[in-house]
């Protein structure tokens, strides 16, 4: 069984290889948005929501770099905000809700659902288009409901949450490292 769970991850990996020109516009948009003394927000679920959080820490802290920090804020972050939306409101709009408050033009959300149909994650994306914000999503097989709402969106080639959640982290890794050699 694990060395059928690491085959499994490798050839969802190598899947990544047709997504080249996906992978490097997301890194482009992220550097142009923090170039341009603009943020990015990530916000996603469960998993997802860990994801944002561990990706944000790499743009706040360093990757592999001493740098200076990065504006990056994971919506998957704030308790308080999320239950008083979810409780006040509804949990399908605690992250939209939160983009109406901080979201700026030109800002970028990176919007990670590995269903592509998570009610909040669609709110969001509709909120930071609102706006006039960029955005891009990160989802697995078909990009579900997201896939209409932008053409900006990498679909990990996998119906397994656990390997499509790999992926999105090797995802955020390399935009990180973009960024990084870049600056």
């Amino acid at each position: 069984m694990i060395k059928e769970v690491i085959l499994e991850h490798i050839k969802v990996s190598n899947t990544l290889l047709n997504q080249l020109d996906d992978i490097e516009k997301i890194c482009i948009m992220s550097y142009e948005t923090i170039k341009s003394g603009n943020k990015i927000l990530i916000c996603g679920n469960g998993g997802s929501a860990s994801d944002a959080s561990h990706i944000v820490a790499e743009f706040v802290g360093k990757f592999e770099k001493a740098r200076k920090p990065l504006p990056a804020i994971s919506l998957s972050e704030n308790i308080s905000s999320i239950t008083s939306i979810g409780n006040d409101f509804s949990f399908d709009e605690i992250f939209s809700k939160q983009i109406q408050a901080i979201g700026l033009k030109d800002d970028l959300l990176i919007a990670i659902s590995t269903s592509g149909n998570s009610k909040n994650i669609i709110n969001a994306i509709k909120a930071s288009k609102d706006i006039g914000m960029r955005c891009f999503a990160l989802s697995g097989n078909d990009g579900g409901k997201m896939s209409s709402l932008t053409k900006n969106i990498i679909k990990v080639d996998s119906k397994k949450t656990a390997r499509i959640q790999e992926m999105h982290i090797l995802i955020g890794h390399i935009i990180c490292s973009f960024i990084e050699e870049k600056i």
